[in-house]
């Protein structure tokens, strides 16, 4: 097949990715749940925390058609210490939030995502007279 000068083979396609979904195309046009800034900001506070406390260090974010998962890891090489879920097929009902620990126990969840971060958020709490 011959293409013109201006014309790119779509294997060859910018960024390696399908030339249908472009920088433009929103991520929620392909019908994925996603994190807001709002919610993203609070996780990735919370993460860099613990990266300082030095109890994290690395993450991954998975956007799927039923959820948005946030995954925290000791090391890369192992499984997630935390799943941080929005489920928003659950809004109703329990909440879209959770927290879910390596074993697979969900360890709170709720509609707020402040409350249900607060199981993993341990800020120091000065204790006065």
């Amino acid at each position: 097949m011959a293409f013109g000068s201006g014309d790119i083979e779509p294997s060859q396609f910018p960024g390696g990715g399908n030339p249908a979904r472009t920088a433009a195309t929103p991520v929620n046009a392909l019908n994925q749940v996603t994190f807001n800034r709002r919610e993203l900001r609070r996780i990735l506070d919370l993460y860099g925390r613990m990266v300082a406390a030095g109890e994290w260090r690395d993450y991954a974010i998975d956007f799927l058609k039923d959820r948005a998962v946030f995954s925290v890891f000791r090391r890369s090489s192992e499984v997630p210490l935390y799943r941080i879920e929005k489920n928003p097929k659950l809004e109703q009902r329990q909440g879209a939030y959770s927290v879910i620990s390596a074993t697979g126990l969900i360890m709170r969840r709720g509609h707020e995502l402040d409350r249900v971060l607060r199981v993993i958020d341990k800020q120091l709490a000065v204790v006065g007279n």
